[in-house]
């Protein structure tokens, strides 16, 4: 067995304690300390998890190899870069950084250094994703719901950023390309900024996505639908299940049909049961150690930064063009 990554927590918030909370217990990792700019936050943490809280940021990056990162968008980038410019490796909470030239000095800073830099986007590891990824066979037409009831936490930003972007992330892994034609619309109900948004995009290869995004909804929905020439995907994110609705094979040859059952088989999907964060944790350190654990790189966060800009972008100039209408 290698040598348990030394590693710290940057921001442990509401998501950040949860960082801590599975590095202390995670085989391959040795939780140091843990760093909050709230100094009693950062204690009562610490003392939870029999750790240190360190004092400063600077003392906890001497101590450490790698780092996870779960402070505001905004102070992505100044933390971020600090860590790589001291050498260490980064795990950063989505977003990568709030905008894309910042994105552009974390992916050079860890690609100069040969440093890992990977981002948390956490629904890479879903139940019901993974569950499916074995009958993923190129998807012809997308599908997906994020709602979500409203909290203040996130909503600094539109919800394209807040929630939208998990979805984004998920169709350019699962399409495999950048989209050629970006259409969106959104309102603000309840912030200043976009509270509900629907974007749909189109594919060199054929492919449509159609995502829709709230934080302003009455219940919690995290479905996703795939559509290829094999058969539907249907998957909860929320409840990590699925199923996928299979043409069977040599139906057409049958004779008379007289029931879709004649024509497909539902199979349940499953995977085994484990904390996503967790998984994307185990992976981040693996990376670490020079293993391939299969994570969402620096390049793909700032991918999916880039989409979700630009369909924030498009939402913006929508709205404008409905006034002046």
């Amino acid at each position: 067995m290698s040598k348990p990554v030394a590693v710290g927590v940057v921001g442990v918030g509401a998501l950040g304690s949860h960082h801590a909370r599975i590095l202390s217990g995670l085989e391959g990792a040795s939780l140091i300390g843990v760093y909050d700019r709230a100094a009693a936050v950062g204690r009562a943490v610490a003392e939870r998890l029999q750790t240190r809280a360190f004092p400063s940021r600077e003392e906890l990056l001497e101590a450490v190899e790698a780092v996870t990162i779960a402070v505001p968008t905004p102070a992505h980038h100044d933390v971020g870069l600090a860590a790589l410019r001291a050498g260490r490796h980064v795990l950063m909470e989505k977003p990568l950084a709030a905008t894309l030239e910042a994105a552009d000095e974390l992916v050079e800073a860890a690609r100069s250094r040969d440093l890992v830099l990977q981002v948390g986007h956490v629904e890479r590891f879903n139940r019901a994703l993974r569950a499916a990824r074995p009958y993923l066979d190129q998807p012809r037409f997308i599908e997906s719901h994020r709602l979500a009831p409203f909290q203040p936490r996130g909503s600094d930003v539109a919800v394209i950023l807040d929630l939208m972007i998990h979805d984004l992330d998920l169709v350019l892994d699962l399409v495999g390309q950048p989209p050629i034609e970006v259409r969106a619309a959104g309102v603000p109900v309840v912030t200043p900024h976009i509270d509900i948004a629907n974007a749909r995009l189109e594919f060199s290869s054929g492919a449509v996505a159609n995502i829709t995004a709230s934080r302003v909804s009455l219940q919690r929905v995290r479905k996703l639908r795939l559509f290829q020439t094999t058969g539907y995907l249907s998957l909860d994110l929320a409840q990590g299940s699925g199923e996928f609705v299979r043409l069977r094979e040599g139906w057409q040859g049958a004779g008379s049909v007289t029931s879709l059952d004649d024509v497909v088989e539902v199979l349940p999907l499953d995977a085994p049961e484990a904390e996503p964060l967790a998984l994307e944790l185990a992976s981040f350190l693996a990376e670490v150690r020079g293993e391939s654990g299969g994570g969402v790189s620096g390049a793909a966060g700032r991918a999916a930064l880039a989409l979700a800009l630009e369909v924030a972008d498009v939402v913006g100039r929508s709205r404008v063009a409905a006034t002046r209408w």
